[in-house]
């Protein structure tokens, strides 16, 4: 694809969270770094999604893009031989796991807080790599005391953020950081967009959604309830952040803000990747299971994915429109 102007276009991701469905948006990363017509230059993650952007930005400062998918494939490498790191094994280790943490918390099954995930982060990703990465980058997770989002900036991220952004308070006790409580991110900000608004970010944002935005039916089933809840849940935060984007882009379009009001605000083109459409089949055990039979099966979905948006949308960047309709996909019944 040709470049605007000879240049390659700047971009800012927003990434979510999903467990092991996490593995489809290295896909889309890897896609997107192979992509000379494009620059990743900000991303603001949350849970699994945080994994991957620091994964991402650490293999950036080591070795350019190349690098980044280097260390993108060493990380979910990691992850399946890790096994149980996001949680069990296929279908049947899922029930059993769903069944005991309905009986008690991870205070009562884990007293020693052994977190596996800690291990991960901590033996495969070079945080002073990630600091020197040069990329604006935010991580999300959820204060458990006020409820509200906290925002770690590059220079902030270490293990214990992205932990804090990945832990699901059913599996993992809270994440401390400088004595507050934090669970999984994606609860008040999955993945969180007003950072790439006040950070100067590329107003052009892909959103790699793994939450699908809609699903068919009413489900009867226990399991499918509570994963049609959790969906539903897990998009709200971002729902309301792309609702209040759509309501300020049309007082700009119709010219209602004016100086010096004008200048706080911003566009953002917004585009997206529904990965979660494309992996509406998966049950939820699924996102717990870690084999790399899975897991290569989700990154080359994500990789094709990645590879539709760059041939029909990707031309839409720097152009000052959005490829994805806000309105349409959240305003309109």
């Amino acid at each position: 694809m040709a470049k605007a102007n000879g240049k390659r276009r700047k971009i800012s991701l927003a990434l979510q969270g999903g467990g092991a469905h996490g593995a489809y948006t290295w896909g889309v990363l890897d896609r997107l770094s192979a992509e000379d017509s494009l620059e990743i230059t900000a991303i603001s993650a949350t849970s699994a999604g945080a994994l991957n952007a620091v994964a991402y930005a650490a293999g950036l400062s080591k070795g350019g893009p190349e690098g980044a998918r280097k260390e993108l494939a060493s990380l979910w490498r990691r992850v399946s031989d890790a096994g149980s790191v996001l949680g069990t094994f296929g279908p049947v280790g899922f029930a059993m796991a769903t069944a005991m943490q309905s009986l008690a918390s991870p205070y009562d099954l884990n007293p020693f807080n052994f977190n596996p995930l800690r291990r991960l982060v901590e033996g495969e990703i070079d945080f002073g790599a990630v600091h020197a990465s040069g990329l604006t980058l935010f991580v999300s997770a959820t204060n458990v005391e006020t409820g509200k989002v906290r925002v770690f900036a590059r220079d902030e991220i270490n293990a214990d953020a992205v932990l804090a952004s990945a832990c699901l308070p059913q599996a993992f006790q809270a994440v401390e950081i400088d004595g507050a409580p934090y669970w999984d991110g994606g609860y008040m900000g999955n993945p969180s967009l007003f950072p790439l608004i006040y950070s100067g970010a590329p107003q052009d944002v892909l959103l790699v959604l793994l939450n699908p935005l809609e699903r068919p039916g009413t489900p009867k089933r226990a399991a499918d309830i509570q994963e049609r809840l959790n969906e539903i849940s897990f998009n709200a935060s971002l729902i309301g952040e792309l609702r209040a984007i759509a309501f300020v882009q049309r007082l700009i379009d119709e010219g209602m803000l004016k100086e010096p009001v004008l200048k706080k605000y911003r566009r953002l083109n917004i585009h997206a990747i529904k990965g979660g459409q494309d992996l509406i089949g998966l049950d939820l055990s699924s996102k717990y299971d870690t084999r790399w039979r899975l897991l290569t099966d989700l990154r080359d979905r994500g990789h094709e994915a990645a590879d539709r948006w760059i041939e029909t949308c990707a031309k839409d960047v720097g152009t000052k429109t959005s490829s994805f309709d806000i309105r349409k996909e959240f305003l309109e019944n």
